[in-house]
């Protein structure tokens, strides 16, 4: 058998329930999606807030910009290999993942991993029209004199609404509506990380001086240590290009449960640190705070609170360190791991889906990645604000919220709902609308699966879920590394590549098993999350929780091969 055959359905399998238009083999005819257009596919979802957000969590924890970087990457090449290998079933036999996951899962085995998987969209797919709407509301309030309200509104809510009805807009259209998106989209996107980086060279003087401010943001805003009598406190403010700190005068304030004290300045001392006597420290009833201000405009940064009695942190093992971000990168694309022929099946080879995949998805995370540590660092050095590590706008809203002229605001809004919109299609509803449609073919359609991703996400209220994404991609990385497991190992090691494709949608076919279920995978998968989150029951093995996806990956394909290679029945392999 030629590994670049396309596979089609010559058998007449309309009247099973398993069977609709939307969950059929896309034919030869209609294979449009070429690498360019998957290229630009992966432009438009890897440009996003997340993205942008990625590195920050990682210099924070006192990363280098390069190390950043280069995990970044790696991580990236690293899950862009199982990418191309889930999506070569999409090519060959044309049908979505809920379909071609009948092979491993069984007909109603499949709907545990696709609509786990589609729930989690559906999280993310809330969240993003979140960030759009509130594109929108800056937008709004560019012209204003005031500051931006912060605290929830109708307005918010409204503006939520709006960016609601233009993701709704794409899926009522269909997938072409969808391709026609990213790929006028993607050099749009690109574009803008050009000039940003440009605004940043020009505005800081110079590339190279830009990059050597990373090493303010990767250091504590307070360091505490102790003494007989007094705490000292290292406060690492944010320096110009001289070295010279932008503060000049610090504050600390007392506050106990019945009276708040006034606070009082001080001269910031040359070397930063400052002396607080234990009396003021060790009262029960109080705490302490700095504040710093410059001598020009009163400029206050951020308040930081602390923590006199908290131990001196452990010493950073760097490859545990790297590990663990490079567990929390691949988590970032877990789920398009899994659903990635819903994309490829309307590529027309192997070799279009994998240079697509391979030219859009690595270079354009490290390239938006590089964007945000680079226009960050420039912002310590052109904005007379950013006074400690905390002031930093690491998020691109907040970057915007900088600047003065209310067009540059709206130009850069419409950029950031360009990009959101594009994220939010190709990656939060292709997959959900295929996995609600893959429960009721008969009944759900791609565009009300849409439908019902779009009021899922709604439900969800992500206005209360913006914080943790490493948190999140790391128990969603436990939970669907084990599912990509299971059909890797089904469709190359124990298939051969070779899928029956009229009995994937026959209701007593050969993927029908034990009333719908193969029970090997349903408990190699909870074996593989058992194995991914056992932290959660055991705490003294809470250090796993940093390899979830591989330990998850790997447990549940092994499993799976052990129970199945054995048992599948060989004639299988030998037909289609």
């Amino acid at each position: 058998m030629i590994d670049e055959e396309i596979v089609e359905l010559n058998e007449d399998v309309t009247g099973s329930s398993l069977y609709s238009e939307d969950l059929a083999p896309v034919p030869k005819n209609k294979r449009t999606w070429t690498r360019w257009s998957l290229a630009a596919l992966w432009v438009g979802m890897a440009v996003c807030i997340p993205t942008y957000l990625l590195a920050s969590y990682m210099m924070k924890e006192g990363m280098g910009w390069l190390e950043s970087l280069i995990i970044i990457g790696a991580a990236n090449l690293i899950i862009t290999i199982p990418m191309v290998l889930n999506g070569h079933a999409g090519v060959k036999y044309g049908v979505p993942f809920p379909v071609i996951g009948r092979s491993s899962f069984g007909t109603k085995g499949v709907h545990l991993a696709s609509v786990t998987r589609g729930i989690v969209a559906c999280g993310w797919f809330g969240i993003q029209t979140w960030i759009g709407g509130m594109a929108i509301y800056e937008i709004i309030y560019a012209f204003s004199d005031g500051a931006t309200p912060t605290d929830l509104n109708w307005l918010m809510f409204t503006c939520f609404g709006a960016f609601w009805f233009m993701n709704m807009f794409f899926i009522w259209k269909g997938t072409d509506s969808i391709k026609w998106l990213e790929e006028y989209s993607a050099p749009i996107l690109i574009l803008m990380g050009v000039v940003l980086i440009g605004w940043g060279a020009y505005n800081s003087g110079g590339f190279g001086v830009v990059l050597e401010q990373s090493t303010q943001l990767q250091k504590p805003t307070l360091e505490v240590s102790e003494l007989a009598d007094d705490f000292l406190i290292k406060i690492n403010a944010i320096t110009d290009k001289e070295g010279q700190p932008k503060a000049t005068h610090y504050a600390h304030q007392k506050t106990s449960k019945a009276e708040s004290i006034e606070i009082s300045y001080h001269a910031f001392p040359t070397d930063g640190v400052v002396t607080i006597p234990k009396y003021i420290a060790e009262r029960e009833d109080s705490e302490l705070q700095l504040i710093y201000k410059t001598n020009e405009v009163h400029l206050e940064s951020s308040w930081t609170p602390v923590d006199f009695n908290a131990e001196p942190p452990a010493p950073t093992n760097k490859l545990w360190q790297y590990i663990k971000w490079l567990t929390v990168m691949l988590g970032f694309w877990a789920t398009m791991s899994l659903s990635i022929s819903d994309i490829t099946r309307f590529a027309p080879t192997q070799k279009a889906q994998r240079q697509g995949q391979f030219i859009g998805l690595p270079g354009t995370m490290m390239l938006y990645s590089f964007v945000a540590i680079f226009v960050t660092c420039a912002s310590i050095l052109v904005f007379s604000d950013v006074l400690i590590a905390a002031d930093a706008p690491w998020d691109p809203t907040a970057l915007l919220g900088k600047f003065e002229s209310p067009w540059v605001v709206i130009i850069a809004q419409v950029f950031m709902i360009i990009a959101t919109l594009s994220t939010n299609i190709a990656a939060n509803v292709i997959a959900p609308s295929n996995a609600f449609s893959n429960l009721f073919p008969k009944k759900i359609s791609f565009k009300m699966g849409g439908t019902i991703t779009g009021i899922l996400g709604i439900v969800i209220c992500p206005w209360w879920l913006m914080n943790d994404i490493a948190g999140i991609l790391i128990l969603v990385s436990g939970f669907l590394g084990p599912v990509l497991g299971i059909m890797l190992c089904d469709y190359f090691l124990i298939r051969k590549k070779r899928i029956q494709l009229a009995e994937l949608y026959k209701e007593d076919g050969a993927y029908s098993y034990s009333n719908g279920f193969n029970m090997k995978a349903m408990f190699s998968l909870l074996f593989g999350i058992g194995a991914a989150l056992i932290w959660y029951l055991v705490p003294s093995l809470a250090y796993l929780s940093d390899l979830a996806w591989f330990t998850g990956f790997f447990v549940a394909f092994l499993v799976y091969y052990l129970l199945m290679s054995k048992q599948i029945d060989r004639n299988l392999l030998n037909e289609h």
